[in-house]
């Protein structure tokens, strides 16, 4: 069967539909690895007396080599297909789960998150460049939003896996049970490679002083899409991060009720996710004025929940809405990006726009963390409001210059 892409073959539904499972899949194992070290890091400081300034350092070595290496890995990827560095990830998440089992020190546990981080390194532009190859172009938007919901899946799934394997086997086992389902995950996938292979880019001549490989850097396009990754990761990660805190500062509501609260925005976000690819598939040329008006909406409901205009109750329920209008412009987001990739350099610019998510959640604590030990918990939510609606203005000047681009 020919490649989606040559729009010669019409690809089924079914063959379609396997392929945005697949991918969908190995995203969620992607981001169930960002939460490998991070659940665990009350056991660590009973067991190992740390502190939440050293195991904090942890995350932030995963996201610094995850950012490093995904930018990286995208002219890895044009250049040995995606399908090879899929596997390869697989098998490092192994081997970081494998080594917390065995990890007796703080240096072992630098070990695992930089395993965890190389190998959650290649990730978007493995699945984009999948996606937009082997999939049909009518159904990309379908294909986004799976990619979007199985990750907020593979988010949840953590926890929930982590609580039940520590209960039952203690946490070492716990890390031993996720190699398993990573070595799980890579038998599905090898399992099915046919439908995970992709073209790799012709090598070009060099012209003037700049490689050809490193042309597409000089796009003011793709850096203006750098820019509205880095500026709306910084209020997820707020969220992430923040929002239990503060929901208990600000309303005094118990730690369960504020857990709740933000296990309802990822699934909000999730729902919003899977509605947003009906509306990314209805209006492809629209992708970022769809984009600005679900951050726009989103930054305004956010700054409702710093408010306090609704009480306890309500700013619960406003903050899972946020989640939902953040997730129907997650589709038309990473339509966006496609529509402003030159042709043959799809990993590569995947792989540097989407590593200003990595910088995003590692600046993001660094700055509203300081709000938060002053205790401005109202400041924190407001400035997340107002960096995300600066990333409207970055994706209505990815539009403008797409639509010059092309």
């Amino acid at each position: 069967m020919q490649l989606a892409s040559s729009g010669v073959v019409a690809t089924p539904w079914r063959d379609d539909a396997k392929v945005m499972g697949l991918v969908g899949m190995a995203h969620a194992s992607s981001h169930f690895s960002h939460l490998l070290l991070p659940l665990m890091f009350p056991v660590f400081m009973r067991d190992f007396g740390w502190s939440f300034s050293e195991l904090g350092l942890l995350s932030t070595l995963f996201f610094v080599v995850s950012g490093t290496g995904q930018a990286c890995a995208g002219f890895v990827v044009d250049r040995v297909g995606a399908r090879p560095v899929l596997f390869i990830s697989q098998l490092l998440f192994m081997a970081a789960c494998s080594l917390a089992f065995m990890a007796e020190s703080y240096a072992a546990l630098m070990g695992v998150a930089v395993l965890a981080g190389l190998g959650n390194a290649p990730f978007h532009p493995v699945d984009f460049t999948i996606l937009n190859q082997r999939v049909s172009s009518p159904r990309l938007g379908y294909a986004f939003s799976v990619h979007g919901l199985t990750g907020n899946l593979g988010w949840a799934l953590a926890p929930v896996f982590f609580t039940l394997t520590t209960a039952l086997w203690g946490w070492r086992h716990a890390f031993l049970a996720s190699a398993c389902v990573y070595a799980l995950v890579l038998l599905v996938l090898v399992w099915n490679r046919a439908h995970l292979l992709t073209t790799t880019a012709q090598r070009l001549p060099a012209s003037g002083a700049v490689p050809s490989d490193l042309a597409f850097m000089r796009l003011p396009v793709v850096w203006w899409c750098f820019g509205f990754f880095l500026l709306s990761t910084v209020t997820l990660a707020v969220v992430q991060n923040f929002a239990v805190p503060i929901l208990k500062e600000l309303h005094g509501v118990s730690l369960e009720l504020a857990s709740m609260t933000l296990t309802a925005y990822m699934l909000f976000g999730a729902f919003g996710m899977l509605v947003g690819g009906f509306v990314a598939a209805r209006f492809p040329a629209m992708s970022d004025r769809v984009v600005a008006i679900c951050m726009s909406c989103a930054a305004v409901l956010m700054a409702l929940c710093a408010s306090g205009l609704f009480g306890h109750l309500g700013t619960l329920w406003v903050l899972a809405a946020t989640g939902f209008a953040v997730g129907v412009g997650g589709p038309s987001r990473d339509l966006m990006i496609k529509k402003a990739t030159p042709k043959g350099a799809t990993g590569r610019v995947y792989g540097l726009v989407y590593s200003g998510l990595d910088v995003g959640f590692a600046l993001s604590p660094l700055v509203f963390g300081f709000f938060m030990d002053k205790g401005w918990y109202s400041a924190t939510l407001l400035g997340a409001a107002l960096v995300l609606l600066l990333s409207v203005g970055a994706a209505l000047g990815v539009g403008r210059r797409t639509a010059v681009q092309t």
